[in-house]
């Protein structure tokens, strides 16, 4: 959609400077952008190359605030996020909002005791299950399975081919990208010592998204054994991603791509995990922790300082492990 530079300022609050009859209908790099797209810059350094592009406007920092353009300038004190905040209203405010809302593909089967709010979207072939609940504004891509009982909230987007097992409760504005299985059967076996044959323990858990998380293209989170498993509001949670039984992750998360977290693992609030790291069954990640690229932490194991770096495996300050490493590095030159 295309916006007035006077609309985008006031959304993302900003403060214009130049004609706010300017408008613009996307978002781009600076190399790529058009006359009809905004762009954005972090550093003083660049803000040369983004007023020599092709830029409609220009998003900056208050180091911008004195500089003479041609371009219309919005000054904010965190340029990226009113850009993100300016790209989703360009957008119409969520993925998916040019789509026509309110239709069910022929193909779609829909289980009569569902209920289906009046402007929810349903794609080619997806299936949703007997007393499944889905909020207003809802899109349901092509081929997903929603089981029977699972509740979606509104204005949610689920891409093709999500597979989100019963019981599952997701809530509003939740993002789920192709191919995530939610709320699938925990890992849980339990050995018969005489027969060294294992069984399945009782997975009848649930699992619970709330409001404003997204999800990535084929990540996997399991519904709690006996209880539930619980992603709390806000979290975002990458590609590839594992996340077991049981497991309690705070509000506001970042777990990067092919992380794998055992269950009954806490992640506290605000909590940074990067990519491919590895957590083991019964750890504490607590509030506000970062933890590095393939940093491991072993079982029953706490992780505590908010705003502390973790690195390497076992997982530990990031001071103490560059300085082991420079520690060995001394002892191979004297080999």
């Amino acid at each position: 959609m295309k916006c007035s530079l006077q609309q985008i300022a006031d959304a993302v609050g900003a403060r214009l400077l130049g004609d706010p009859r300017v408008t613009v209908s996307g978002v781009a790099s600076i190399l790529s952008a058009s006359p009809d797209d905004l762009v954005f810059v972090e550093d003083e350094k660049h803000l040369s190359a983004a007023f020599e592009s092709q830029a409609g406007a220009v998003i900056a920092g208050t180091f911008a605030a004195s500089v003479n353009s041609t371009h219309p300038i919005l000054i904010s004190d965190h340029p990226k996020l009113a850009f993100a905040r300016a790209a989703r209203l360009l957008n119409g405010n969520s993925p998916g909002a040019d789509a026509p809302q309110g239709t069910v593909h022929a193909t779609a089967v829909i289980h009569p005791s569902a209920k289906v709010a009046s402007s929810v979207r349903i794609e080619a072939r997806a299936v949703i299950g007997e007393r499944a609940q889905i909020g207003e504004g809802t899109t349901i891509g092509e081929g997903c399975a929603i089981g029977a009982g699972v509740v979606l909230g509104s204005h949610c987007q689920i891409y093709p081919n999500v597979s989100i097992y019963p019981g599952t409760t997701v809530g509003d504005r939740v993002i789920v990208h192709a191919g995530a299985v939610l709320g699938s059967d925990g890992f849980g076996y339990v050995r018969d010592r005489k027969s060294g044959h294992y069984e399945r323990f009782p997975q009848v858990g649930r699992l619970v998204i709330e409001d404003d998380v997204e999800i990535g293209a084929n990540a996997t989170i399991d519904r709690g054994a006996l209880d539930e498993t619980r992603i709390r509001r806000g979290t975002k949670i990458d590609n590839l991603v594992h996340i077991g039984h049981n497991c309690q992750i705070g509000e506001d998360v970042v777990i990067a791509a092919q992380t794998g977290l055992s269950g009954s693992i806490v992640i506290e609030n605000g909590v940074v995990l990067g990519g491919q790291v590895g957590i083991g069954e019964h750890a504490r990640i607590e509030e506000g922790v970062m933890l590095g690229g393939q940093g491991g932490v072993l079982p029953n194991k706490i992780l505590r300082g908010k705003g502390v770096a973790f690195w390497g495996t076992p997982a530990q300050p990031l001071r103490e492990y560059l300085r082991q490493l420079a520690t060995l590095a001394r002892l191979a030159k004297k080999d």
